[in-house]
C-alpha cells in the first residue's frame, strides 16, 4: 500500500466533507474516516481526512481528539498534516482554533503555521486579515447569531491572537500577489520575528493556488478548505474524473436538515415553496416528551415512495434564542441533535438510500447514529459540498449515498436540485 501523502483532521463532519470535496475536484483518491479510526488504512488513498465532532468540545478534549487523530495519521506515513475548521472561522475567544493548532505545533515540532478561512468559491475571502462572507465583515453576516459560537469580530489576527500562546502574525494580499518567492520570505521574517502562525489573505482562488507551492513541506497547515485546492500539486497529482466515481444510486431520497444559519433557512423556504413534502420538528414538543421521530416516520413513510421529503428543525435566530432561552442552549442542541439522528436512522430503515444532512452538528449525530466509520467521496453538488458513499448496517445491500451540508453552504434551490444532480 501506499504511503499516505496528506493527512488531515477536521473538527466538524460537514466541513470534513468540504475539504475531502477540494482535494478530490484537485485529483487526490480520499477517503473520510468519521473519528479516529482503530485499525491502519487498509485502502488506497492519496489523503485521509479524520473527521471529529470536537469544534464545539472543551478545550481540553477538543485537543486530546485531534492529537489522537494526529498519531493515527502519523502511523499511516503522512508527510504532511492539514487542520481544518470552518470557512467562518467558527470559535469562541478560548478556542477551539488557536489551542487545538498549537497542540499540533507542540507534537510535530514545528515552530511556524498559517492560518486562512478563505474559500473564495463559497464568497469566503481574507483581505487585510480580515474575514469577509460576500461583501460584508464576518460580524454582519448572521454569524454574530450564531448559537454555538457567535463571531463578532472579523479580525483574524486578534480573533486568534486571543486563542494563542504564539505570536499571531499576517501575510497581506500584497506579498500572496507576488507568489512563492515572496510569501516564504515573508514567512522567514515572520519565524525570525518570533511570530508563530500567520494569518494569509486570499481573495481569489489565483491567491491560493499561489499559495500552495509556498506550503510544499510544511509540517502543519491549518485553513478552511480552500487552501487544498493548491496543495495536490505539490505532491505531483493532478484533476481527474476518476478520484470522484461513486457507485450508482439508488433508493428513497430524503433530507434532515438542523442548521439553523441563513442559507438553510432559505433553502427549506425554497423546498416549501416548491410544493415538496416538509415537515417541521419542534423541540419544545420534544422536551415535553412527545413521541416527535415516530410522528416523524411514520408521516415520511406513507410520502417516500411520492419523491424526497424534507424534515427540519430550521429556525430564525430570533425563535432559536426563545427556545434557548425555555430549555437551555445545550439542552436545546442535544435534544434536537439526538431527535434528528433517530430520523435519520428510521429513514434509512425504511428504504430512503439518498440522504441529504444539513448543518455541522446534525451531520455529526447522524451519521454517528448511523455507525457509518468511512465514506468515499464523489462529484461536487456546489462548491464544498459532495456526494459521498458509504457502508451502514441500516443500508447492508449497496450502501448510502449521502451529503453532508455545512448549514452556510449551497445555493437557495440546493435541496430541491440535489438529486438531479447524483442521477
Amino acid at each position: 500500500m501506499q504511503r499516505l501523502l496528506l493527512g488531515c483532521i477536521a473538527d466538524d463532519f460537514t466541513g470534513a466533507t468540504d475539504l475531502a470535496n477540494n482535494l478530490v475536484r484537485a485529483g487526490m483518491r480520499v477517503v473520510q474516516a468519521m473519528g479516529v479510526p482503530t485499525q491502519p488504512l487498509d485502502t488506497d488513498a492519496d489523503a485521509v481526512v479524520v473527521a471529529l465532532k470536537s469544534r464545539t468540545l472543551p478545550v481540553k478534549d477538543a485537543v486530546a481528539q485531534s492529537l489522537a487523530a494526529l498519531k493515527w495519521l502519523q502511523a499511516q506515513g503522512a508527510k504532511q498534516i492539514y487542520f481544518k475548521y470552518c470557512s467562518t472561522f467558527d470559535s469562541t475567544a478560548q478556542g477551539n482554533i488557536g489551542p487545538v493548532t498549537e497542540a499540533l505545533m507542540d507534537a510535530l515540532g514545528t515552530d511556524f503555521s498559517i492560518a486562512t478561512p478563505a474559500f473564495p468559491d463559497n464568497q469566503r475571502t481574507v483581505f487585510k486579515g480580515h474575514l469577509f462572507v460576500g461583501d460584508v465583515l464576518l460580524n454582519e453576516s448572521g454569524m454574530e447569531n450564531h448559537p454555538l459560537t457567535p463571531m463578532t469580530d472579523a479580525n483574524l489576527v486578534r480573533a486568534l491572537q486571543a486563542q494563542c500562546h504564539r505570536p499571531v502574525g499576517l501575510i497581506d494580499y500584497m506579498v500572496v500577489a507576488q507568489g512563492e518567492a515572496a510569501i516564504r520570505e515573508r514567512i522567514a521574517l515572520l519565524r525570525a520575528q518570533g511570530v508563530g502562525v500567520a494569518v494569509v489573505d486570499a481573495i481569489s482562488n489565483d491567491d491560493l493556488l499561489r499559495l500552495g507551492p509556498a506550503l510544499k513541506g510544511m509540517p502543519l497547515v491549518t485553513a478552511g478548505s480552500g487552501v487544498a485546492i493548491g496543495l495536490p500539486a505539490n505532491f505531483g497529482i493532478a484533476p481527474s474524473s476518476t478520484a470522484s466515481a461513486l457507485p450508482p444510486a439508488t433508493g428513497l431520497q430524503a433530507v434532515v436538515s438542523g442548521s439553523c444559519s441563513l442559507a438553510t433557512n432559505r433553502q427549506v423556504m425554497t423546498f416549501i415553496k416548491a410544493g415538496l413534502p416538509t415537515r417541521s420538528i419542534d423541540p419544545l414538543q420534544v422536551a415535553a416528551g412527545v413521541d416527535v421521530t415516530r410522528q416523524a416516520l411514520t408521516w415520511a413513510a406513507a410520502l417516500l415512495g411520492q419523491g424526497p421529503v424534507l424534515i427540519y428543525s430550521t429556525a430564525e435566530a430570533n425563535v432559536v434564542k426563545t427556545v434557548q432561552g425555555q430549555l437551555g442552549v445545550e439542552e436545546a442542541g442535544t435534544l434536537l441533535e439526538r431527535t434528528l439522528a433517530a430520523i435519520a436512522r428510521g429513514l434509512v430503515e425504511l428504504g430512503v438510500r439518498q440522504l441529504v444532512l444539513a448543518g455541522g452538528e446534525t451531520s455529526g449525530a447522524c451519521v454517528q447514529a448511523l455507525n457509518i466509520t468511512q465514506m468515499k467521496i464523489g462529484p461536487q453538488i456546489d462548491p464544498g459540498v459532495p456526494w459521498c458513499h458509504a457502508q451502514t448496517y441500516a443500508a447492508p445491500h449497496g450502501g448510502l449515498h449521502l451529503t453532508l451540508k455545512s448549514g452556510n453552504f449551497g445555493t437557495t434551490d440546493f435541496f430541491t436540485k440535489v438529486f438531479a444532480r447524483l442521477a
